[in-house]
């Protein structure tokens, strides 16, 4: 089902939690909102559920006006971040809860429910728990059976708030390679929100990026990691370094490093920030010929794991830089704690101060 949503605005008294969000989700997609905590993400998923009333604008699920239909109108699945499962219902019991309480007109048989819900738990992996009670589960497990019980009513579209906000990492990491990998195999449109960016980029055919009720960019991962369209898309989506800049016809200065930009080729004499991902921070230690840099001390190395985190104390500056190095490139720079050396940013990212 494709989900169109038409000039979105939402107010709670005086503040106002969305406005004017216009979104397109093509059928079969799993996209992730994306955004801090009360920039609105789940807002507009209860609206899109039908459990909000929106203040202004209009839902089109496969084009067609559900905006004043009732939540159980719309086809919908939800998935919330506390499970929400029958604490006195078997697994077996709350998966098929959702088809037993049909209209007669539309129920299916006992034989039916029995059929289908063995099937949705083979789905989940988790058969072999049918007959458990929900505080006999991880929570790993019961967050899995919510989504059996979700399925089971056949959505056309499954929403889901923050489902692996209660675990822990491990856990999380292993469903988020699940949730994928079932969503590509039932390819059923699916909406989650997430505030950790790291799941929204592994999981997501495309993201949506909010900030303050409205939304900052919508792309593929690659694309809004890769281009960010504000510092504020920078700064949440991963480590970032941050530079105080002066822009002017196409070139910025930070510092004695002087740059010349894609961009603003008629910008003049403006003040700008520059952005550089720690992993385009290049180390020497010794200067470079015909290449401008940074002289910094090394303040921090952090050597475990395939990446080597490494904090850089420029002269004069209270801000830290941090660089990611391989393995191999550190062993052979063969940098410590206290040391003098220069540093290189690539691909640098500028925008003007508003």
């Amino acid at each position: 089902m494709s989900i169109v949503l038409s000039n979105i605005s939402k107010n709670f008294g005086d503040f106002s939690a969305l406005h004017d969000i216009d979104l397109e989700i093509p059928e079969g997609e799993l996209v992730a909102l994306l955004g801090p905590s009360g920039c609105g993400k789940t807002t507009l998923l209860r609206i899109i559920a039908g459990l909000e009333q929106t203040d202004k604008g209009h839902i089109f699920l496969n084009g067609e006006d559900k905006t004043q239909h009732h939540v159980s109108q719309r086809g919908i699945g939800f998935v919330f971040q506390h499970y929400a499962l029958f604490r006195h219902m078997t697994v077996f019991d709350n998966v098929a809860f959702g088809m037993r309480v049909k209209d007669k007109k539309i129920r299916p048989t006992e034989a039916e429910i029995t059929k289908k819900t063995h099937a949705l738990l083979e789905l989940v992996q988790l058969d072999w728990l049918h007959n458990r009670f929900p505080d006999q589960l991880s929570g790993g497990q019961r967050q899995r059976i919510a989504l059996a019980r979700a399925l089971a009513v056949e959505p056309s579209v499954l929403l889901l708030d923050e489902p692996f906000g209660a675990l822990d990492a491990s856990v999380r990491k292993d469903l988020r390679q699940w949730l994928r990998n079932l969503h590509h195999e039932l390819n059923v449109t699916s909406i989650f929100v997430t505030h950790d960016q790291e799941e929204a980029l592994e999981v997501a055919d495309r993201v949506v990026v909010i900030n303050k009720g409205q939304i900052e960019q919508v792309g593929s991962p690659q694309d809004v990691y890769d281009n960010p369209v504000s510092p504020f898309v920078y700064r949440f989506l991963g480590n970032v370094n941050q530079f105080h800049s002066h822009v002017h016809e196409g070139g910025a200065k930070i510092g004695d490093l002087e740059l010349k930009l894609a961009n603003h080729q008629t910008t003049q004499n403006s003040e700008g920030l520059a952005f550089v991902r720690p992993h385009d921070i290049e180390i020497d230690k010794q200067a470079r010929k015909n290449q401008a840099g940074f002289a910094a001390v090394v303040s921090y190395v952090h050597a475990i794991g395939p990446l080597v985190r490494v904090e850089l104390q420029r002269s004069g500056e209270k801000d830290l830089i941090e660089a990611e190095l391989t393995q191999e490139r550190y062993r052979e720079l063969a940098i410590s704690q206290g040391q003098s050396v220069f540093i290189y940013p690539r691909n640098v990212r500028v925008f003007l101060n508003n």
